[in-house]
Parts: C-alpha cells; structure tokens; sequence
C-alpha cells in the first residue's frame, strides 16, 4: 500500500495499547487467529529455504554510503557459500545485502512489517513475506537461518541484535553465530558491555564469546561456514539447532 492507502496506525499498535474503550476484551481473542495465520505463512513460505542467514542492518543506509557496498558484498558473498539471505525486506542495509544475494544469482528473502513510515519490500526481494506483527516476523528470522550478520543499524537493529545473543544465552538456540559487521561502529557498544554490563556484574565474560565484530566479508561468512559445519559434524540428539 502506498500514499493514501497507507493506515494511519498498525496492527501492533492496536494490540498493545491499553488506552480507550474495553472492546480489546472481546477482540483479542480473534487477534490470536490473526497471529496465527502469520506464523502459518510464515513457515509455509520458508519452510523449504534450505541454508539461510539472516541480514540486519539500517533502512537509512543511502546507496552512496559504504555499508551499502559492504551489504552488497556480504549478500554476494552468502549466495557463493551456498546460503540464502534473509533481511527484513526494507531500503538501506537490508536492500543491499537482498541486492548482491540476487545479482549473485542465490535466494533473497525479505521478511517485511507494516509500519506507517515504510511500505512494501524492496526490489530484489524474490521471495517475500509481509507481517503484522514483529514477534512472529522475528521467530523467522531465527528458526529458518543459521546464523546472523549484522551491519550498522539503529533501534530496530539493535533489538535483532539482542534477542538473538539473549537466546544463545539461555541456550534457546544452540551453535547460532552472531557477527557484527563494521568494528569502528560497534566498539562503543562493546566498550560499553565491557566497561558497564561486565564491571557491574550483569553479564558474565563468556557472554561477551557469542558476538564477533569484524570489517571482513570473507571473515564473517568463514565464521558462519565453520558453526554449520561444526553442528553438521555433531552426533544427533534427537533435537535440532533451534528449539521448537
């Protein structure tokens, strides 16, 4: 939807505001169908992707700025170790990363949200689903992917960035790499983690293990090759990489 066709509110904002009359009593339990639908598409859609990982980074990201490329190049470079790319469908970092997975000739995957800022999936997007609601969109970007590799993002980046190392944490999901791309803007965060999160207590040194940071395409696709082939490599125990 584009231009007056755009709603002035989302289906997240109705269910999570509280405010006005009580006839979120009686509409609620027919949003669980809703919800339920889109984990339905969802799976139906990914459920034969095969190799996958998943891409953040910032809808902001202008063509001409040098994380583009670096998205272009780490899409690209995906596609060549056998993986389908995974974004959240949108403009910016998400756009580049969709775009060198397509010139590359792999399986670009855009998982969209409806926002009232931000319509529609990019264009280099093949197989795309759109979502209501951003906790059965993130459920898929863990469950059908192998790893994370993020770029440079803001608010939204930074929760994908967190909910993922929060569920290799508590061991929601196992052998799940997490690579930040882009040292220069990610040290603060993790000078933060460090001289904050760690001095006070709140996280341990080994948390600190489950993120990587480089500058390196070739890197990060190597940590994500070498995880998949360390499970792979695994005995089975009769449970597979993410919980269900």
């Amino acid at each position: 939807m584009r231009r007056s066709r755009v709603p002035h509110e989302t289906t997240d904002q109705r269910l999570l505001d509280s405010r006005g009359p009580a006839d979120w009593v009686h509409a609620d339990p027919w949003r669980v169908m809703r919800i339920q639908s889109e984990f339905v598409e969802g799976f139906g859609a990914l459920a034969e992707l095969g190799p996958a990982v998943s891409v953040f980074g910032s809808a902001r990201t202008s063509p001409d700025d040098p994380t583009y490329a670096l998205g272009e190049r780490l899409g690209a470079g995906l596609v060549g170790a056998g993986y389908a790319v995974i974004t959240g469908g949108g403009p910016g970092a998400m756009e580049a990363a969709n775009k060198g997975a397509c010139q590359a000739g792999g399986t670009s995957v855009g998982l969209g949200i409806e926002l009232p800022f931000e319509t529609g999936l990019n264009e280099y997007v093949d197989l795309g689903v759109n979502f209501r609601y951003f906790f059965a969109r993130k459920t898929m970007f863990v469950k059908y992917a192998q790893g994370f590799v993020v770029l440079p993002g803001g608010f939204g980046t930074l929760d994908e960035v967190f909910e993922a190392i929060t569920l290799v944490q508590t061991q929601k999901v196992t052998s799940f790499p997490i690579v930040l791309m882009g040292s220069a803007y990610w040290q603060g965060l993790l000078d933060w983690l460090r001289g904050s999160a760690l001095a006070a207590g709140t996280i341990s040194a080994t948390d600190l293990d489950l993120i990587t940071v480089t500058d390196d395409v070739d890197e990060a696709i190597a940590i994500i090759v070498e995880s998949d082939r360390a499970l792979s490599a695994e005995p089975p125990e009769g449970t597979g990489t993410h919980a269900e």
